[in-house]
C-alpha cells in the first residue's frame, strides 16, 4: 500500500554534498548548459516524432518505440538531474523495512550557496508544464479523432510528464502540504475577501 507522506531518507541531502567554496553567479546565467539541453531535448523530440511520424517513417511499431524512449530518457533526466541541478529540487520512492512505500519531497536548503539562476528555473518550469498540458491535448485528440492505435502511447506521455510535474510541484510547496487543503484554503480566503469588500462602505 503507498503512502504520500514526507520523511527523512537515507540518501544523502542536498547540503552533504556541496563545497564549502562559495559559488558566485549571475541570475541570469545558465550554470548547467548540458542539464538544460536535456530537460528539453528528450521532451520536445518526444513531442515533435509524434507530430511528425507520418513524415519520418510508414511504421507504426518504429514511432512508437522511438516515443516511449524519448519519454523514459526524459522521466528519467528530469527526475535524477535537471531538477537537482536546475532549481535545487528533487523527489524520489522509497520502501522502509516493513514494505511500505513512502514519497519524499526535498528541496535545497534556503542556506545553500548554490542557488539556482532565474533562467534556469524559468526553462525547468516552462518545459515542465508546457510539455504535460500538449499530452493531455493529444489524449483527447487521438479520442476525437478515432486514432485509438496511438492512445497508449499519448496515454504514456501525459503520465510520465504529469508525474514529473506533480512530484516537483510537491517539492516546491512543501512534501508535507497537502495541495488539495491548499487550494481550498485559497478559495476560501478568496471568499471572505469578497464577502468582506461587499459589506464594505
Amino acid at each position: 500500500m503507498m503512502r504520500l507522506d514526507s520523511q527523512e531518507a537515507d540518501a544523502p541531502l542536498f547540503g552533504d554534498d556541496e563545497d564549502d567554496a562559495p559559488t558566485r553567479q549571475k541570475k541570469s546565467e545558465i550554470k548547467h548548459p548540458l542539464a538544460t539541453f536535456f530537460h528539453l531535448f528528450f521532451r520536445t523530440s518526444a513531442i515533435l516524432v509524434y507530430l511528425l511520424c507520418e513524415i519520418l517513417s510508414s511504421s507504426f511499431i518504429v514511432c512508437m518505440v522511438t516515443i516511449i524512449l524519448l519519454l523514459s530518457c526524459d522521466f528519467w533526466t528530469v527526475k535524477n538531474v535537471s531538477g537537482r541541478l536546475m532549481v535545487g529540487l528533487r523527489w524520489w520512492n522509497q520502501v522502509d523495512e516493513d514494505g511500505q512505500s513512502h514519497w519524499v519531497f526535498e528541496s535545497r536548503p534556503a542556506t545553500s550557496r548554490k542557488v539556482p539562476t532565474n533562467s534556469e528555473s524559468q526553462i525547468f518550469w516552462l518545459g515542465l508544464v508546457v510539455c504535460p498540458v500538449l499530452w493531455v491535448i493529444f489524449v483527447f485528440s487521438t479520442l476525437f479523432s478515432f486514432k485509438f492505435k496511438w492512445l497508449a502511447v499519448v496515454i504514456m506521455g501525459a503520465a510520465l510528464q504529469w508525474a514529473n510535474l506533480y512530484g516537483y510541484v510537491r517539492c516546491k510547496v512543501g512534501g508535507k502540504t497537502n495541495l488539495r487543503s491548499m487550494a481550498t484554503n485559497y478559495l476560501g480566503s478568496q471568499f471572505f475577501k469578497r464577502a468582506m469588500a461587499k459589506q464594505g462602505p
